[in-house]
């Protein structure tokens, strides 16, 4: 009679010391073959790496982590609410690419949502070791990020120009320019009261916006008081644009900082009978497929999103690989619609 083999031995998953002993080879040769071929010949090398293919064998992630430092993952930080994450088509994008940049690699991508009222709280989990490295997106000046992770250990890589010069890596949009971009569109026009409504001003992208509108309206000896804060929402851009048209009649034109808040503003002029562009022009910033579905379509400043994501991951790779990439900023342009 024939015997029967346990069922646990069957469904036993290969160890290291399988490995090993398929390979024809010492456990600890199987190991450093395994963990990067540290002093390991190549006749070793292809053994084990034909033992590995032939018994289905996987590491140990927890008990490799102990021998190499790593966890095999990284963390994709947004320091905002997690209802921005489902709305902002911005964050979104960032979100999709960072993870198609990863794709090849054996590393997990973590999402982390700062939460409002715990500054500090995502660099305190970032510093404690759960993650190889971080990309940080749409940071604030309060929400301790920089100051906590710039100078660590940890490789960490920010998606707009931080606050804190000691961060030495970063990728961003020329913003500055995009600034001038628009406000240059709207002069060329011939408009002569030209508002805006700005990001968040605790974040530099929006300042850089907001420095570049101003610096081509003044130049055209225009005033730059028209100025409202708004927050990348679409709600944000309609209380801005109600609030310049009571505070300024005469508007007749505004750079709104983001194709979301622009929606909301042309909500507002269509209700207050304000034709676009005939009585007031309109340049947005972002063109992530949003311009295209206003009425009129918006002209914008396009915002190289995949660009951001995908510098923002090879340079993480490349100071997970002992590198130092350049911070490296992408051009502004304008795309052209109905609306200026």
């Amino acid at each position: 009679m024939r015997e029967s083999v346990p069922e646990a031995a069957s469904t036993a998953l290969p160890t290291l010391d399988d490995v090993a002993r398929e390979a024809g080879v010492s456990r600890s040769t199987a190991s450093r073959a395994i963990n990067g071929g540290s002093r390991v010949s190549p006749a070793a090398m292809s053994a084990v790496e034909d033992a590995v293919a032939r018994l289905g064998y996987a590491p140990n992630r927890a008990a490799r982590s102990l021998v190499t430092r790593r966890t095999g993952s990284i963390a994709l930080v947004m320091s905002e609410p997690d209802r921005r994450l489902l709305s902002d088509p911005f964050l979104s994008a960032v979100l999709v690419g960072v993870n198609e940049g990863l794709a090849g690699t054996d590393l997990q991508l973590v999402l982390l949502l700062s939460r409002a009222g715990e500054p500090g709280r995502s660099a305190r989990y970032l510093r404690s070791g759960h993650v190889d490295g971080a990309i940080v997106v749409s940071h604030h000046r309060d929400d301790r990020l920089e100051t906590e992770l710039a100078g660590g250990a940890m490789p960490v890589v920010f998606i707009g120009r931080p606050f804190d010069e000691r961060v030495r890596t970063y990728v961003d949009a020329d913003n500055l320019e995009g600034g001038r971009i628009a406000a240059r569109r709207l002069v060329e026009r011939g408009r002569r009261r030209i508002g805006t409504i700005s990001g968040p001003l605790d974040m530099t992208a929006p300042l850089d916006r907001l420095a570049g509108w101003r610096e081509v309206v003044t130049a055209a000896g225009l005033p730059d008081d028209a100025v409202v804060e708004g927050d990348f929402t679409v709600a944000g851009g309609a209380a801005g644009m109600e609030l310049l048209l009571d505070r300024y009649p005469d508007l007749d034109a505004v750079f709104v900082a983001s194709d979301l808040m622009a929606e909301g503003a042309l909500r507002v002029l269509a209700a207050a009978g304000r034709r676009v562009p005939q009585d007031v022009a309109v340049v947005g910033f972002d063109d992530l497929g949003g311009a295209e579905r206003t009425t009129p379509p918006l002209t914008t400043v396009h915002q190289p999103v995949v660009d951001l994501a995908a510098g923002a991951t090879a340079a993480l790779l490349e100071l997970l690989d002992g590198g130092a990439p350049p911070s490296r900023t992408y051009p502004a342009r304008l795309t052209e619609g109905g609306s200026a």
